[in-house]
């Protein structure tokens, strides 16, 4: 390991080294799961019937977000206590920092044997089904809707704005593995190979894709008037625009005049900022009008039954819904901070990276409140035009 190396870590990466910004963020979406599910039962929508998991058979059992929240407590103490043991031994030296890497590694194997060995009893039937749901989806499987489809569409749309956190976790163990690098060093995300990253990066998008045809085979077979599956085909070409950004991307990391003969960085540069906007909008756009059946974007926006852009039946207050608008869009164009002064850092520091990535994963955290509602919006009112991800409407749900 070379002195350059060393004098690569800026201040950000001493105080919360590499490793530990991944747990960070992984452990923040059990402490959003638990929230979820709190604020949903307070605005008395059911999301556990919504994915089908069983209801408590007892009043003096924990409620669903009691036991997320028990769970992602659980997870965040040793994550602390890394944390604690890592600064007095570090004090913020860089040699120091490299050299101790197993302190801040250490827990993301705790991590995973927290949630995979069956001796912890604490939200053992949660996790049970969150392992048995992510073995089925993994291969981009589908459970059919009374063993929990819409549970199976939450958790891939939820990897789709951890896949880059994914990437960051796989990145850390090659480091870890690695006979000449520090998994706190500043990270490699060549480590592997230079298409490791594009590649994780484009599973969940992958998943969700294929989960989309699955959805239009469905409805193909049994074909009913009026409904013929071709909104699935537009939900997978959504999901198919990220593969160009991925891949564009991927290629000017890698960028090398003798490779690519006759294309210039420029060009690719440009290639990629079409495909990141046409992602951003086609993402942005079906957000808010398929998955929160809002009317902002469709020519029923000034029905004057409901407030501008919104829909009739709805849980939140209006501001929720026009905030929920904002930042979804403001997030998901994030990109373009680097053609705004000042903002440059959000797109070339390690600070900088670790924010967007966490305001992604804050933005599906703040999607799954509104895409449970609308669901349940669907099931105890009847479905919107233009249903998209359950497709099927069979009346209402059995714990309404």
């Amino acid at each position: 390991m070379g002195p350059d190396q060393h004098a690569q870590l800026d201040g950000f990466s001493l105080f919360l080294p590499f490793p530990c910004r991944v747990a960070v963020i992984l452990v923040a979406g059990f402490w959003g799961w638990g929230a979820n599910l709190h604020y949903l039962q307070q605005n008395n929508i059911d999301l556990p019937a919504l994915i089908r998991y069983p209801a408590r058979q007892s009043p003096n059992q924990r409620s669903h977000h009691v036991s997320a929240y028990h769970l992602a407590a659980f997870l965040t103490i040793p994550l602390l206590l890394s944390l604690l043991i890592f600064w007095p031994v570090t004090h913020g030296s860089r040699e120091s920092v490299e050299s101790v890497d197993y302190i801040p590694q250490a827990y993301l194997f705790i991590f995973f044997i927290l949630l995979i060995l069956p001796f912890n009893r604490l939200s053992r039937s949660g996790r049970r089904r969150f392992w048995a749901t992510l073995r089925r989806i993994s291969i981009g499987g589908l459970a059919e809707i009374q063993d929990g489809k819409f549970g199976d569409i939450l958790l891939a749309d939820v990897l789709t704005s951890y896949a880059k956190v994914i990437a960051d976790l796989v990145i850390t163990f090659c480091m870890f593995f690695s006979s000449d690098t520090s998994s706190t060093s500043k990270p490699d995300r060549h480590c592997g190979s230079d298409y490791t990253v594009p590649l994780l990066v484009a599973i969940p998008s992958i998943i969700r894709l294929r989960q989309c045809f699955i959805e239009y085979v469905r409805v193909r077979r049994g074909y009913r008037h009026g409904n013929s599956g071709a909104q699935h085909l537009a939900n997978a070409l959504k999901y198919a625009t990220a593969f160009p950004v991925i891949i564009f991307a991927a290629t000017l990391r890698n960028y090398s005049p003798f490779v690519f003969h006759g294309i210039s960085e420029v060009t690719l540069s440009r290639l990629l900022y079409i495909f990141s906007f046409i992602n951003s909008t086609y993402s942005f756009y079906w957000d808010v009008t398929k998955d929160w059946d809002l009317t902002l974007l469709s020519e029923s926006r000034n029905d004057d039954e409901y407030p501008f852009g919104l829909r009739r039946y709805r849980y939140f207050t209006d501001q929720q819904y026009y905030m929920a608008i904002a930042i979804d869009f403001g997030i998901r164009f994030s990109w373009m901070s680097r053609f705004v002064p000042g903002f440059y850092w959000l797109t070339e520091t390690e600070f900088g990276f670790f924010v967007l990535m966490f305001l992604e994963v804050a933005r599906r955290w703040m999607w799954v409140f509104l895409r449970v509602e609308t669901e349940w919006v669907r099931n105890s009112r009847g479905p919107a035009p233009n249903d998209v991800l359950l497709g099927e409407f069979n009346g209402k749900l059995d714990a309404d």
